[in-house]
């Protein structure tokens, strides 16, 4: 299937203007598989968000548990702020997790912000493991 990009942001509705208007912004996704197997990696790239973004939801998806021997866990967040937006969830159990949004989401600022995910394993001796992490966003939904 083809795909079209293009610069957004995204806005539906079928009234613009007016005490009846009901256009809104489009929620946009952006997704990537992490590693969590072995031993720890740290400052995988999940997500570069566009300027004057809000974050409206962070999800860690485990498909496949983490075999590691003691603890292994992923925290999702920036350079500056690890687990802004996931606190560290353990990967040894299925599930979904939704995040736990800090004051970054509200707005990213001015600058695109880079959503990171750090997997730590305590022992690293982990042969499985599979996980996806989804930032769901508004594009230029400026709050500031």
């Amino acid at each position: 299937m083809a795909t079209t990009t293009f610069s957004g942001p995204i806005k539906a509705g079928t009234v613009r203007e007016g005490a009846s208007a009901n256009v809104g912004f489009v929620v946009m996704a952006q997704s990537a598989v992490i590693d969590i197997i072995g031993a720890s990696s740290l400052n995988q790239e999940v997500a570069v968000i566009p300027a004057n973004s809000q974050i409206v939801d962070v999800i860690l998806n485990v498909t496949t548990v983490s075999n590691d021997g003691t603890a292994a866990t992923v925290a999702v967040g920036t350079s500056a702020d690890a687990d802004a937006f996931v606190p560290a969830t353990s990967t040894q159990s299925l599930g979904t997790t939704h995040g736990t949004l800090d004051t970054e989401a509200t707005d990213v600022g001015t600058s695109d912000l880079t959503v990171l995910a750090d997997f730590t394993a305590t022992d690293g001796d982990g042969t499985t493991g599979a996980a996806t992490v989804t930032v769901l966003y508004i594009q230029n939904n400026n709050l500031s």
